[in-house]
């Protein structure tokens, strides 16, 4: 049973209980509106944070040690992504991508080429709309399998890793992704925040002030900042001793169907 359902129930029990007290004494209407609140409040921090596994079960550290994961979100982006390939492959390493399905509709080559040089596909939506978790589950699942296709068609692999857009997920969501009844909700234990860290010093900073083993490191394909860091980083992770592996390896999980 997910969180959400667990913290409703114990609301019916908790508004039956005061119901039952302000039968036989009276209570202020307060309490009720405070017990509303509070269910407001945890199913708003259930639905943006996803390490919280509100909705559903959700991947957001891995199980080998002396490793992390490196994922990029929101690609392939011609002009961005290959410039991190390049640097990838200068490093001798494996990344995670998770794809938006018109992008790689649209840059089929650059997703082939991710494949080709060892790092991951994961599925990110097919549009990455703003909206895409106030939609249908129906929808929702249509959007997860339409990418699924585009990848297949690009690269020939069908993946399993699936990760929301924004991070968001709410009742919707949850059920979109268990129609696919296949994929793993991958999160992040290191958000980098390079989609609005412009500095190169303070991006630094933030993903590696307190980087360790299991970690799950969130970046953008698109953000220039990351791609001024990126080497750095590297040398980094490497000078701690740790490696860098996709998210199939650290999560040790199958990442296609």
């Amino acid at each position: 049973m997910s969180r959400f359902w667990i913290s409703n129930i114990a609301f019916l029990v908790l508004f039956f209980a005061l119901y039952l007290i302000d039968a036989q004494h009276g209570i202020s209407v307060a309490w009720y509106i405070l017990l509303i609140v509070l269910l407001v409040v945890i199913h708003t921090f259930g639905s943006i944070y996803l390490s919280m596994q509100f909705f559903i079960p959700t991947r957001c550290k891995g199980i080998s040690d002396h490793a992390i994961a490196i994922t990029f979100d929101d690609g392939p982006i011609a002009g961005m992504t290959d410039k991190i390939l390049t640097i990838l492959k200068e490093h001798n390493v494996k990344a995670s991508f998770f794809c938006i399905g018109h992008r790689v509709a649209r840059e089929p080559m650059l997703a082939k080429r991710l494949h080709e040089e060892g790092h991951l596909l994961g599925n990110h939506t097919y549009w990455h709309k703003a909206t895409f978790d106030i939609q249908s589950a129906k929808t929702i699942a249509k959007e997860l399998a339409d990418t699924d296709k585009a990848i297949v068609r690009a690269v020939g692999v069908e993946p399993r890793f699936f990760r929301p857009p924004y991070g968001v997920t709410n009742p919707m969501v949850a059920s979109g992704i268990k129609r696919g009844g296949k994929y793993t909700v991958v999160g992040w234990s290191v958000r980098s925040f390079d989609t609005v860290i412009k500095d190169r010093a303070k991006l630094f900073e933030r993903v590696t002030k307190s980087l360790k083993s299991g970690d799950i490191v969130l970046f953008h394909d698109y953000s220039e900042s990351t791609l001024d860091i990126l080497s750095d980083f590297l040398h980094h992770v490497s000078k701690l001793g740790l490696k860098v592996v996709r998210v199939d390896e650290l999560l040790n999980e199958k990442a296609y169907v």
